[in-house]
């Protein structure tokens, strides 16, 4: 059901105005550097009380129309992100390859000012089960975040939630 990784490799994202100087494919740029990040994770359905910390490191590079990062996560390489931008439903998408040969995974990314939402669906039984992490810059070095589910769209649970500030 969770997307591991993934999940903490969508973490890193910021738009205007903390970065009015990014517009487009562009905007993804905030998630390269080094980030330390501290996760609270809840009893819920899906998920089970703990605590994790990790420093990850975003390796970022554009080429023409796509923008990738290679996520190390405690110094090791982890996933390749690779973002796209559809201008004319300013909506981007996402591809993340894990390193280990697991299958790639793809989804959308919203970005409402310096908020920015990972929505996707999956399945529990016959039930569908909506899920969404969402990032909000509270500085341009400054990320709070949640992953949450909910059956209806409409009453959501945080699953998990935590911050990253970035060293450098």
């Amino acid at each position: 059901m969770v997307r591991g990784a993934a999940i903490i490799a969508w973490v890193a994202m910021a738009s205007a105005p903390l970065l009015a100087h990014a517009s487009g494919i562009d905007t993804v740029g905030a998630y390269a550097g080094t980030w330390e990040t501290h996760i609270a994770h809840f009893k819920t359905t899906y998920s089970k009380p703990r605590s994790e910390s990790a420093t990850l490191r975003n390796v970022c590079w554009r080429s023409a129309g796509y923008f990738a990062c290679d996520q190390f996560v405690d110094g090791l390489s982890k996933t390749l992100i690779v973002f796209t931008y559809d201008k004319q439903r300013n909506t981007y998408h996402t591809y993340a390859v894990p390193t280990d040969g697991s299958a790639a995974t793809s989804g959308t990314l919203l970005i409402s000012g310096n908020t920015w939402i990972y929505p996707w669906q999956d399945k529990d039984g016959k039930k569908t089960v909506y899920l969404r992490v969402v990032n909000t810059f509270i500085k341009a070095d400054i990320i709070r975040f949640r992953q949450e589910f909910s059956f209806d769209k409409r009453h959501w649970t945080i699953a998990s939630a935590g911050t990253e500030r970035r060293l450098r």
